[in-house]
């Protein structure tokens, strides 16, 4: 089981929105440096809805490349239609990635069955390890405990991220009766300190993009249980926690990595750069947490 801090990669671009392949080697090789315990490529915030299907496999297969073996690429294979989840999952498996992570069906709302077929579908067909991902802010649908229980049945669906920021849920998860062996994973990072203290296993993070190794730290001492230590670690990232989502993810976490002189400018339409008005407020926080001289 991967435990710990998984980041939610940025997909470096140009400033003209093509792919920044070097940039992105440079990524993988400083969050194995710093203590990342996992990568997931071409997930939300890789800005997997505006890459085209051969660059959303060759993104794929350039992380899997940079990181050699070396900790877990997780693959965002999702999409609302369950052939394509297939496909791109089958496409994952065969770059080499350690897992997929797969969003619930997005715009259609599928009911509780119709998302525990697509799972099951999409497992069946593909033999990787699979993470559900259920983000109802995104998506629309809300993926249910009692149907996620249903899924973990399915041996190679391995783990949850969940990303409803809800102490209710986040109990109803930790204590519904999933088998020891499947993984609960944070989708937010304000609420992933708690999450993990909880029973949740790991967060796969925005802000560990520019704060690595904080977030490893914090991580490692929540899943240990060390509440003391992991709530100090929190407060230190806190305000990255809120500031990194000023506006839409990816859109404040990759002017940050710019910032930094880690990647390019570049962000896809219908996305823009971080509105001028929060760039003060941004850069102090990053200054705040010491990712940024």
């Amino acid at each position: 089981m991967i435990t710990g801090s998984i980041v939610a990669l940025v997909t470096p671009m140009d400033a003209d929105g093509a792919v920044d392949y070097e940039a992105l080697d440079r990524l993988v090789a400083w969050h194995i440096e710093a203590g990342t315990a996992a990568i997931v490529a071409v997930g939300t915030t890789g800005e997997s809805a505006t890459l085209d299907n051969d660059e959303h496999i060759a993104v794929i297969r350039r992380v899997v490349a940079a990181a050699d073996r070396r900790i877990p690429v997780i693959a965002g294979t999702g999409a609302n239609a369950t052939s394509e989840a297939i496909a791109l999952t089958r496409a994952a498996a065969d770059c080499g990635a350690d897992a997929a992570l797969l969003v619930t069906p997005y715009y259609n709302k599928p009911p509780q069955e119709g998302l525990y077929r697509h799972f099951r579908a999409v497992a069946e067909a593909v033999d990787i390890p699979q993470i559900l991902y259920n983000v109802p802010g995104r998506t629309g649908c809300d993926l249910l405990p009692v149907t996620v229980k249903r899924l973990a049945e399915v041996p190679n669906i391995i783990g949850l991220k969940e990303a409803l920021a809800d102490e209710a849920r986040i109990k109803e998860l930790v204590g519904c009766g999933l088998p020891g062996d499947f993984a609960l994973y944070s989708g937010d990072d304000g609420t992933a300190c708690g999450a993990m203290l909880a029973g949740f296993h790991g967060d796969v993070s925005v802000v560990a993009n520019v704060a690595p190794a904080m977030m490893a730290r914090m991580c490692a001492a929540a899943t240990a249980g060390d509440r003391a230590a992991a709530e100090a670690a929190d407060a230190e990232l806190a305000g990255l926690h809120r500031d990194l989502f000023l506006q839409a993810n990816p859109i404040p976490v990759k002017w940050a990595l710019h910032a930094m002189g880690l990647i390019g400018a570049g962000i896809r339409l219908p996305l823009v750069p971080l509105a001028e008005e929060h760039h003060d407020t941004l850069r102090a926080t990053l200054r705040a947490a010491g990712a940024l001289s």
